[in-house]
């Protein structure tokens, strides 16, 4: 017998958290729903719930991210479910958020691909028909 679960809520800790929540709120269209950009937050989209989290204390944030801390980010992958992933393309150019051109991978999805301000990569893609 399977857990019953309702959805899957990621919390990604990130170097500056007030950067963070601009990129996913003004660029990708997130609602701030819970906390703030002093430490923590949850934000959502559609049926999209995603938690950040500051890396550090205010008092004791380095003037630059370490890079044995962010190592693995580019390792870190959320994908979004989009039906149009032509217009999430649209979407984050119309905004000047670089993002790679819809492209349909070796596993069939019709995808497209950016990465936040803190290097976790982000795929909007809809599934083969």
């Amino acid at each position: 017998m399977a857990l019953t679960v309702r959805g899957l809520m990621p919390l990604l800790e990130v170097f500056d958290l007030p950067k963070a929540v601009a990129f996913y709120r003004d660029v990708l269209g997130f609602e701030l729903v819970a906390g703030d950009e002093s430490w923590w937050c949850m934000l959502k989209l559609g049926d999209s719930t995603l938690m950040l989290n500051t890396a550090y204390e205010r008092d004791e944030r380095p003037p630059q991210p370490q890079p044995q801390r962010v190592r693995g980010h580019g390792d870190t992958s959320l994908y979004f479910s989009s039906p149009d992933p032509d217009e999430a393309y649209a979407h984050l150019l119309a905004r000047g958020w670089p993002v790679t051109a819809p492209e349909v991978t070796s596993y069939g999805m019709r995808q497209v691909a950016t990465k936040d301000p803190d290097g976790f990569q982000l795929f909007f893609h809809a599934e083969p028909a």
